[in-house]
């Protein structure tokens, strides 16, 4: 019979070692989350709240005119789907050449054979 009580020493359990770029990664991600957490809430108090702020308070100064809070999210999805897609046709086109090349090497190589 074998006793299931007792604790087995050869598991191997690696202690999590932390290096300085990982202590980086950590600092830039924080630095990121705290950034897009201050970008949300200055849009959402812009958007949201502020049409029930009477227009001659000093708040209102803070921001800009509230057609911006319309144009801004498109122009960004614009830039952001020509940079995508720019992307996507690079690579399509790199990957499209070294096709036709490897088919030009494998057309020369039956011609001297």
């Amino acid at each position: 019979m074998s006793n299931n009580n007792t604790v087995r020493s050869n598991v191997y359990s690696p202690q999590p070692t932390f290096t300085k770029s990982s202590q980086l990664d950590k600092a830039v991600g924080a630095s990121m989350l705290i950034a897009a957490s201050a970008v949300f809430l200055y849009y959402t108090i812009w958007t949201l709240l502020l049409p029930f702020v009477d227009p001659t308070h000093p708040l209102q100064s803070l921001f800009p005119p509230r057609v911006w809070a319309i144009r801004i999210p498109v122009i960004l999805l614009l830039l952001g789907g020509a940079v995508v897609g720019s992307f996507l046709s690079v690579v399509m086109i790199r990957s499209n050449r070294k096709k036709a090349m490897k088919a030009r090497q494998k057309e020369q190589g039956k011609k001297k054979a």
